[in-house]
């Protein structure tokens, strides 16, 4: 059973998610629906998923006016998912929200604050009037989010290492930008392989198009489940 990878489910329309879903179970990997899909499938697909029992990340990245987020975050948590996100860049009203609107559930989902996109570098940081280093802010909006009570972060698995030290052990850092040795970088800046980002600290890893476009799908999945024994 996999208790680390996540495979982000980044195809245009329900049809296609569900053809490359047929062969895996539950116990392969997680499953991570984010905006394209979403918007293209609706809550519809993601409550599918569930049913089917798949764990669901669902990755929207809420930000925006505190009610608003936190009636989003309900909405997500009605539907069964696992794992959320908010843009921890909303502060700290929108964050303590979004923490509190799941406080009634009786098994909330696990809520996570983006920090900084792995796509991202130190220019483009920098052109949306952030003048320290990625890492820097990195830093910075994880102790924000463990300030008003959420579960961890989205981060690259470059920062593992220094959160894992800054927070401890519970506090569950979400890895994207992970690329298997011999994938190519595509769009992501920040990135590292699976076993090199467990052993940095992260407590779960996502990986797209390295399996979604592989012509086997599930012997990439079983290969870095494998890695990741």
């Amino acid at each position: 059973m996999s208790e680390m990878l996540i495979v982000a489910l980044d195809f245009p329309t329900a049809d296609q998610a569900l053809h490359f879903i047929e062969p895996l179970s539950p116990d392969d990997c997680i499953l991570k629906v984010g905006l394209q899909l979403y918007v293209a499938s609706g809550p519809q697909f993601v409550k599918r998923l569930v049913d089917s029992g798949f764990k669901v990340f669902l990755d929207l990245k809420f930000h925006d006016i505190p009610n608003t987020v936190a009636g989003a975050c309900q909405s997500a948590a009605d539907l069964g998912v696992w794992m959320m996100n908010v843009h921890a860049g909303g502060g700290p009203v929108m964050l303590d929200a979004a923490a509190k609107s799941l406080a009634s559930y009786e098994k909330p989902p696990i809520l996570i604050a983006v920090t900084v996109l792995t796509s991202m570098n130190q220019a483009q940081l920098g052109a949306t009037g952030v003048s320290t280093s990625p890492e820097a802010q990195v830093k910075r909006l994880a102790a924000l989010t463990a300030e008003q009570g959420l579960d961890g972060v989205v981060c690259s698995a470059q920062e593992s290492a220094m959160l894992r030290e800054q927070q401890g052990q519970d506090f569950v850092l979400v890895t994207p930008g992970i690329r298997p040795l011999g994938s190519e970088q595509g769009d992501q800046q920040r990135i590292m392989t699976p076993q090199d980002a467990k052993q940095a600290g992260s407590s779960y890893i996502v990986v797209g198009r390295p399996i979604t476009a592989a012509t086997n799908p599930l012997a990439v999945i079983k290969s870095i489940n494998d890695s990741l024994r």
